[in-house]
């Protein structure tokens, strides 16, 4: 075991898979000279060549669109968005093209891609480098998208993806790439209140796609987020005192609806957390999907905590995230319910 952040955990999943099969590649933007922006990729082309980490032009469609050539023809690459906002000029090639070629080809063709992008908010960027769009990866039928919240989950979850058959979205929370942060904003104005992420094995290891994470124990609400969402959830359940379930559901797609129903079950009480805005968000979809299949258990009425339906603000971001407060105040809600 070694202490990680996610960025080191990230790279190392990456060496690791590099050094596994020669089949494996890394392409995207400054993913190889300099190391990624955010520094992911750091000393893999200087130790596996640029044939294997390369430098790619800055044109998203034709990094992905190359990437499913090889993908078909029997190489695993790893594509580096260099921020979730940029994907948008490779829409068609992931939608019309990667995500339908096994379907289109009945199951002839397929494409091993995993696609990396950093997400949501932490460092001022704006509407243009901080958004959280994991609920548009999650309607397209044939894709598969990964959210980690912790260093451990984040290799673990990488290598399996690289390791899978089926197009993959790699989402990483870019707030909790150097450490963990609880979301409070007066110790994120003073430094972001910085401590250590975690500790990593240092070997090969994968973890299930599809299977959330019980973070916490509890019996009167269950609380389910994802992303860095887990974390400030924690900070705002220890903060009040309450005994609050909370599910970290780690995968997107496919979800693990069976962990989620059966805390339902148990504790009667929902409340769902998460950056993305809140219309059309993926928490809509876990509430509908809540409401089916556990209406005679549900004590109160399911709550979502969200971001604000606006333009992403650059410097009012911390007023844009849900912190502890707005949390705790779900919570309260739902428990005096009934």
């Amino acid at each position: 075991m070694a202490a990680m952040s996610m960025v080191q955990a990230l790279n190392n999943a990456m060496d690791l898979a590099l050094e596994k099969s020669p089949r494996t590649l890394i392409m995207g933007e400054d993913v190889g000279f300099f190391g990624g922006v955010f520094r992911c990729t750091e000393g893999l082309q200087q130790k596996y060549g640029a044939h294997r980490v390369i430098d790619t032009p800055i044109a998203e469609g034709g990094i992905v669109g190359v990437a499913i050539g090889m993908g078909v023809n029997g190489l695993r690459p790893i594509v580096e968005i260099q921020f979730a906002d940029y994907f948008y000029p490779a829409m068609d090639q992931i939608v019309s093209e990667l995500a339908r070629l096994r379907y289109r080809s009945g199951g002839e063709f397929w494409a091993p891609l995993t696609i990396r992008m950093p997400c949501g908010g932490g460092i001022y960027g704006g509407q243009t480098h901080s958004q959280s769009p994991e609920a548009l990866f999650a309607h397209v039928c044939g894709l598969k998208t990964v959210i980690p919240s912790t260093p451990y989950d984040a290799k673990g979850l990488l290598l399996a993806s690289i390791d899978d058959d089926n197009p993959l979205i790699f989402l990483e929370p870019k707030r909790i790439y150097n450490g963990v942060f609880d979301g409070d904003r007066d110790k994120a104005a003073t430094g972001w209140d910085q401590h250590p992420a975690g500790e990593v094995p240092e070997n090969y290891y994968t973890l299930p796609i599809g299977k959330a994470n019980i973070v916490r124990q509890g019996n009167d609400t269950t609380l389910i987020t994802y992303g860095t969402m887990v974390h400030v959830a924690a900070a705002a359940v220890e903060k009040a005192g309450l005994d609050v379930e909370i599910i970290d559901i780690r995968t997107i797609v496919p979800l693990d609806i069976d962990t989620l129903t059966g805390s339902v079950q148990k504790t009667g009480r929902c409340v769902i957390l998460h950056e993305a805005t809140r219309t059309s968000g993926f928490g809509a979809e876990i509430s509908a999907q809540i409401q089916e299949q556990c209406f005679w258990h549900l004590q109160a009425p399911i709550e979502r905590v969200t971001g604000w339906d606006t333009p992403y603000p650059h410097l009012f971001e911390w007023d844009y995230f849900p912190g502890q407060s707005r949390v705790i105040q779900a919570l309260q809600r739902v428990l005096e319910a009934g």
